[in-house]
């Protein structure tokens, strides 16, 4: 039988509060590192002993961590993910450490800034073009982001007002009859708006600011007609805008105006046979002087550890169907794809 604790690696720790840091809450990091790496990570006075097939590169990670901790940041079930993905990726934390540069702060004074190196690359993109795309699956921060550049912007007086907008399009159900006026039939639908403005601004002054119209949040049919001068524009889930609605909208810009358009191409909800025009505007604006696009990918993902994994196993799902169709088209159907499929998904 092949012995499993084949390398032994041993790190000296220096005191407990270290260890707690380092360990996380029930021992939540360990955990993370042991599901990743064929590993035994044990606590013997003064020492960690990793011991597996794979104790060579988790006590990488978890040397890694401690350079973390010493530089003074905080260790979570993200940033070690997060770290374990670069390392996988011969990347280390410390050469790719995001841009550590405050966004701005929330009400309650937490610092806003980005969480990993695609964030940080987003951020860079919407502060050097007037129209930005911020294209990446569920959890990336894709929309949070866009909202405190915005605010950012507000507060140093770059631009006059922020303008938030959205699709109206049911996400796979039908929400029947809503009673209420027009602006409370559309909120359902512009509540993730909302919610990012109440965290970053608080409720009371997101509230004032959009009574004085220095705040709008408005689904995507209501920008038509208008000419938006000395504002930051957000298109959010543009994936669900039509290819009429995307050029509509980026004909709106005016002077002294930014656009940051969000959205993620895996999770289009317009009915069959409408073309998303987030894909289109991908391949029509690609090389256009003043526009630029920031791909983020599942690293990027800031959510519960579990958000990654789904992301992860729905892109595999969906590249092998892709693969099966391609093959049934030619004729060259692979005996056990559609086995492998059903496998994916559980």
């Amino acid at each position: 039988m092949e012995n499993l604790f084949n390398e032994e690696q041993k790190i000296k720790i220096n005191n407990e509060q270290t260890t707690n840091e380092l360990f996380g809450n029930l021992d939540v990091n360990l955990t993370i590192i042991k599901d990743n790496y064929n590993v035994e990570i044990l606590l013997r006075n003064d020492e960690i002993i990793v011991l597996g097939k794979e104790a060579v590169e988790a006590n990488e990670v978890i040397f890694e961590l401690m350079e973390i901790l010493k530089s003074g940041e905080k260790l979570d079930a993200q940033k070690v993910n997060y770290v374990i993905s670069l390392k996988k990726k011969g990347i280390s934390y410390k050469d790719s450490t995001p841009n550590k540069d405050i966004i701005c702060f929330t009400h309650k004074g937490k610092p806003i800034r980005p969480k990993t190196v695609g964030q940080s690359t987003y951020i860079q993109i919407i502060k050097n073009h007037d129209i930005s795309f911020g294209v990446g699956p569920a959890g990336t921060g894709k929309t949070y982001i866009a909202v405190a550049m915005a605010v950012s912007a507000f507060k140093a007086k770059e631009v006059e007002k922020i303008i938030l907008a959205r699709p109206a399009v049911e996400a796979g159900e039908r929400l029947g009859f809503l009673p209420g006026d027009l602006q409370e039939k559309v909120d359902p639908y512009l509540r993730p708006l909302y919610d990012a403005l109440y965290d970053i601004l608080g409720r009371d002054s997101t509230l004032k600011l959009k009574e004085k119209e220095l705040i709008e949040v408005v689904p995507l049919a209501y920008m038509r007609g208008r000419t938006l001068d000395n504002a930051f524009i957000i298109l959010d889930e543009a994936q669900n805008s039509t290819q009429e609605q995307m050029k509509m909208f980026l004909t709106r810009l005016g002077f002294g105006s930014k656009a940051v358009i969000t959205g993620d191409i895996t999770q289009i909800d317009l009915p069959r046979g409408k073309k998303s025009g987030l894909k289109e505007a991908i391949k029509i604006l690609d090389g256009v002087k003043g526009i630029a696009f920031c791909f983020l990918k599942e690293s990027d993902v800031v959510r519960h550890p579990l958000v990654r994994r789904i992301v992860n196993a729905y892109a595999r799902y969906e590249q092998m169907q892709e693969t099966l169709q391609k093959n049934e088209a030619l004729g060259l159907s692979k005996p056990g794809l559609i086995d492998e499929i059903h496998e994916v998904g559980q």
